[in-house]
């Protein structure tokens, strides 16, 4: 069993809808979910008909016909409220993944980014309530909290809007959460396969940015885990945040290149040299358990049982912060090889 693997999760009989599902994160998730539970159904909405193409070749060829007959394979934007609203009919549990990532580009197109995640996540909330869904996790980011750059920024809004969401359930009894996590090691936004790329290319020296720089990281499979245990867990408004190693950048290039020399190439726009997911200012409504933080929230104005006062956790210290630079869990070499290994990458 891994880290953050869920303990008595019932999916039998549960139909499942992912938005943004031909992403890695959809992709594995679902995976997982068909072959280790018994969903009724399994719903993927994204808005690229080749990638949902290929998936639907790719899952063939993995799973059983019995298993594959309850996929099901939705073109739809989160922007298109309607849509999403007709896609969410008789679901039980939606996982939000849809979301413009990349720093760069959010930085030099703003308003798509805008479009996407910040009013995305309200069409998700909206779609959800109108359709009585049971239990939505929404996928977020280290770079939400305290954000320098504008996807941090939307995701931070889109966070909010979802933790607010459980305010506005009344008797329909949907409850929101959000799962915020560091850097996927091998995933096809981190700077993994850019490295193998470069060094098959014969290269010497690889680039970083600032030598001090510091991130987490957890695999792919750990990212699975940690959002379907959440459903176990979740009652409604928490922010998650599991406990992950951290890595120096520049320990990261002698641990997959041993001798190669580093080329130092500045801080890109929006970047930070160390990223954050539990800030001080978070610590006040932020308990501990064994496996993860939990941010609770800080207006409650329906039925919920806190996290805070269980025998199972413990309020942080007062001015904590979880950061990549003060973890107490720093990756070694052999630790980053072992995670590349189970995440396949």
């Amino acid at each position: 069993m891994g880290q953050f693997a869920p303990e008595n999760l019932d999916l039998d009989g549960k139909v499942i809808l992912v938005t943004g599902g031909t992403g890695s994160f959809g992709k594995r998730f679902i995976e997982t979910v068909l072959t280790g539970y018994n969903p009724r159904k399994v719903i993927v909405y994204s808005r690229d008909e080749l990638k949902q193409s290929d998936m639907q070749i790719d899952l063939r060829e993995k799973v059983s016909p019995e298993l594959y007959a309850k996929m099901r394979f939705f073109l739809g934007d989160v922007r298109d409220r309607m849509r999403l609203t007709l896609a969410l009919r008789g679901v039980d549990i939606v996982i939000h993944a849809a979301a413009l990532k990349q720093v760069p580009a959010a930085e030099y197109n703003p308003s798509e980014c805008i479009h996407t995640n910040v009013m995305g996540a309200e069409n998700v909330v909206w779609a959800s309530l109108n359709n009585r869904v049971s239990q939505v996790v929404a996928l977020s980011t280290d770079k939400a909290c305290n954000p320098v750059n504008l996807y941090g920024a939307t995701k931070l809004a889109s966070d909010k809007t979802f933790v607010a969401a459980n305010n506005l359930s009344g008797d329909i009894g949907t409850r929101f959460s959000v799962v915020r996590y560091g850097n996927v090691v091998g995933s096809r936004g981190s700077v993994v396969p850019l490295y193998r790329r470069l060094l098959a290319q014969g290269a010497k020296t690889l680039p970083i940015t600032d030598a001090r720089m510091t991130r987490f990281w957890i695999t792919l499979p750990q990212g699975v885990d940690f959002v379907l245990s959440s459903l176990t867990t979740m009652r409604g408004g928490e922010i998650f945040v599991p406990k992950i190693p951290s890595m120096k950048m520049t320990d990261l290039v002698a641990a997959m290149a041993p001798g190669a020399g580093v080329e130092i190439v500045g801080i890109r726009p929006g970047e930070k040299l160390h990223e954050t997911m539990v800030s001080a200012d978070d610590a006040r409504q932020t308990v501990e358990l064994h496996d993860r933080y939990v941010i609770e929230p800080a207006f409650v104005e329906y039925p919920r049982t806190p996290f805070a006062g269980e025998a199972t956790s413990k309020a942080v210290d007062e001015g904590f912060s979880y950061a990549s630079d003060n973890n107490a869990d720093w990756l070694s070499a052999e630790g980053l090889m072992a995670m590349l290994e189970e995440g396949g990458a």
